[in-house]
């Protein structure tokens, strides 16, 4: 029996996608901010009613739990956080302060970007009073020109523990070429406070972390990491105690952000930042094979944010090589998605400064309290509340009609917060709400394409997320796009989108060599230097992988390379038609790999051999084939629904009308393939609700997948 189990915990919901001996079955409980794991194991034990199981039975019988999270973006955003202490080498204490020359503007918005007055550079997450320099010192070719001062370090030391360190960063100057000095400080660190002590503290090396040149990126990305890694590991060690007393014994693996998964153990911290919205492109990118489609945008409308992003020609081909996370510039791989504030629990509100205008987002209500209409509290309109105002969402059958919602409350919070202070009836004010919240969304999509060099027009949306069918019918058509895709699995596709994901481990080196002689072009010859970085690379990830239970020959490796033409500033990244180089025609099958991708980005003239190519950096990529879910297939029935799939009537508003019209009610489970419903509908879901305009038909496939083009 093949069993696994994928979740992914949102800001709002948690969601869980099992494939039980092949029987799926979703499911989608609020997210317990308090402790993650009651909300975790909640949405196991629904899974488990719904098979008429045993959670003991069940896990039992799994053979992988696969986990994606926001706690990563949350502890950061609130920065909550440990207090961390900093060791850089003397005269480099202020690596992070000083920044890199944009670093005042990264991540800040067009408009405030313009408002100059107020910018000011990111407040560092370590203190310049908790952050020292030892007397230390290793070029550029990792030789040591300056020993460690070992009693002057053990001052400093104690400089920080007194200030109420919890834990230890070191980034030091060229440790990616020689770490020596760094793990002889952890050693150091490890003996003063050893684990038997109250005092242990954590020592995290950016040697480890990102053996990378660039001083600043490897810094911040090895703060970024000792600063989630206390969060994530009390989330996850309680999830995974939880997990064990119910009966599961076998690994739990993370979702990665670079498009794989490991396990929990032997996860990075920073690993599992915005893990959630790659397994969706991931999910995305699968399922557009299985149903023909090469261009697609997936678009991921939650209750907290907005994710989007792009498979083109059937690969989610689009990597960050330097991401911003935060306002902070790091030094890792991730699969590129983009996110904006705008979800079901998305707050409207009214700004002051801008003359009372109208805002939906970025904040949100979460799950708790949640929006007005939860009932829980809130008193925030929002995006859920101006869909039940409109009468798209039934108060009565949310989540199934497990969860009841109060539409006097959702209507008393909008008439209170935006209705009467901008002079307007409460259904308007609810119109406002939406179209504002669904052009941001729109808008997104068409820059992200756009930006690409690509036509919306030329890509079919994938909508997902428990609000991503109630309002793709009108962002989708925004962005110039007319052809939608919802599916049964929606309201839970990121979990989904794990279960198709192969196991996956990056490992990077910087390694500096000529590929290419500049003028005269000779080719590479000292082979031993690159084969010997590679084989360092490998060794790591054959024992991470086989630790993990997986066989030797089953990983499949790849090398990726960071290079430029020699004088240039833009570097590449593109994939070795070769592991390891043993002859000079193995360097010239290297160049012109490089070569046909430089063209491919750039242009043909661009090419600049005679300026000879430097190569950068080394990427190992270690990959083990995971099963993939199959979609189930159901025989065609007619193109008119049977009757008992029609629930009623209930009064929507539709802009193409200008007012509120008795609209069909239909439950989504009971539509067969070959359905076709005629705009305007609503089709009704436990998890999540189809909006059908008036200019809109649906057509159901044979995989139970809803179509939503124009008429």
């Amino acid at each position: 029996m093949k069993v696994s189990l994928d979740v992914d915990i949102g800001g709002t919901f948690t969601d869980l996608f099992l494939n039980y001996d092949g029987k799926t079955v979703f499911t989608k409980t609020p997210t317990t901010g308090y402790n993650l794991s009651v909300g975790f194991m909640r949405a196991i034990r629904d899974a488990a009613k719904l098979l008429n199981i045993s959670v003991k039975e069940l896990l039992k019988n799994t053979e992988v739990v696969r986990y994606s999270t926001t706690i990563a973006m949350n502890t950061l955003l609130q920065r909550t956080g440990p207090r961390l202490a900093l060791i850089s080498t003397e005269g480099f204490e202020d690596i992070v302060p000083i920044g890199k020359g944009a670093s005042w503007s990264d991540q800040l918005t067009f408009r405030e970007i313009r408002n100059l007055a107020r910018i000011v550079k990111p407040e560092p997450i370590i203190s310049r009073e908790m952050t020292v320099g030892v007397k230390e010192r290793v070029n550029s070719r990792g030789e040591i020109i300056r020993p460690l001062d070992e009693e002057d370090f053990l001052e400093k030391l104690q400089y920080l523990v007194d200030r109420g360190a919890r834990g230890f960063v070191v980034s030091l100057l060229f440790s990616y070429a020689n770490p020596t000095h760094e793990r002889r400080i952890a050693e150091i660190i490890r003996h003063e406070y050893p684990d038997f002590y109250l005092g242990a503290m954590p020592v995290v090396l950016s040697s480890e972390v990102a053996p990378k040149q660039n001083e600043y990126t490897r810094t911040v990305t090895t703060i970024l990491n000792a600063y989630l890694h206390y969060s994530m590991w009390e989330q996850i060690s309680g999830t995974g105690d939880e997990l064990r007393n119910s009966g599961y014994d076998k690994v739990i693996m993370m979702v990665h952000n670079s498009g794989g998964m490991a396990e929990v153990f032997r996860t990075a911290a920073i690993q599992t930042f915005n893990g959630g919205p790659v397994a969706g492109l991931i999910g995305g990118a699968n399922v557009g094979k299985i149903l023909g489609y090469d261009n697609i945008v997936v678009s991921d409308m939650g209750g907290t944010s907005f994710d989007l992003g792009l498979v083109v020609a059937g690969s989610s081909r689009f990597y960050q090589y330097h991401p911003l996370i935060d306002r902070w510039w790091v030094d890792m791989t991730v699969l590129e998605t983009r996110s904006i504030g705008a979800g079901g629990g998305s707050i409207a509100w009214l700004n002051p400064v801008m003359g009372k205008r109208l805002e939906v987002g970025p904040q949100g209500a979460g799950s708790m309290p949640g929006p007005a209409s939860y009932n829980l509290g809130g008193t925030d309109p929002t995006v859920t509340d101006a869909d039940i105002v409109l009468g798209y969402i039934n108060p009565d059958y949310y989540h199934g009609g497990r969860m009841k919602l109060d539409k006097n409350k959702a209507v008393n919070a909008i008439k209170e917060k935006i209705a009467d202070p901008l002079g307007v009836g409460v259904e308007e004010a609810a119109l406002l709400i939406k179209k504002i919240v669904d052009a941001n969304m729109g808008d997104v999509i068409a820059k992200e394409t756009f930006l690409r060099g690509y036509k919306p027009a030329d890509f079919i949306l994938f909508a997902f997320g428990g609000a991503g069918p109630t309002h793709c019918c009108s962002y989708g058509p925004y962005a110039g796009i007319n052809k939608i895709v919802v599916f049964p699995f929606s309201p839970v596709f990121c979990a989904f989108g794990s279960s198709t994901m192969d196991i996956l481990h990056m490992y990077e080196q910087s390694l500096r060599f000529p590929l290419l002689s500049p003028v005269t072009m000779k080719p590479f010859e000292d082979y031993d230097v690159y084969n010997n970085a590679v084989k360092a690379l490998q060794e790591k990830a054959i024992k991470d992988i086989t630790n993990e239970g997986f066989k030797l020959e089953s990983i499949k490796f790849g090398m990726e390379i960071e290079a430029k033409y020699g004088g240039q500033l833009n570097i590449l990244r593109f994939m070795s038609p070769l592991l390891f180089i043993n002859s000079e025609a193995d360097v010239r099958k290297v160049y012109q790999a490089f070569e046909d991708e430089y063209c491919r980005v750039y242009n043909k003239i661009s090419a600049y051999p005679q300026g000879g190519v430097d190569v950068l950096n080394l990427i190992l990529r270690a990959t083990v084939d995971y099963p993939k879910p199959k979609l189930p297939s159901y025989p065609r029935a007619g193109d008119v629904p049977d009757k008992e799939a029609l629930k009623g009537k209930r009064d929507a508003y539709w802009v193409q009308y200008g007012a509120f019209r008795p609209t069909p009610i239909y439950e989504a489970r009971l539509l067969k393939h070959g359905n076709i419903i005629e705009g305007e509908a609503v089709i009704e879901a436990e998890d999540t609700t189809i909006v059908l305009p008036p200019v809109m038909k649906l057509s159901v496939d044979q995989y139970h997948n809803f179509i939503l083009e124009m008429k």
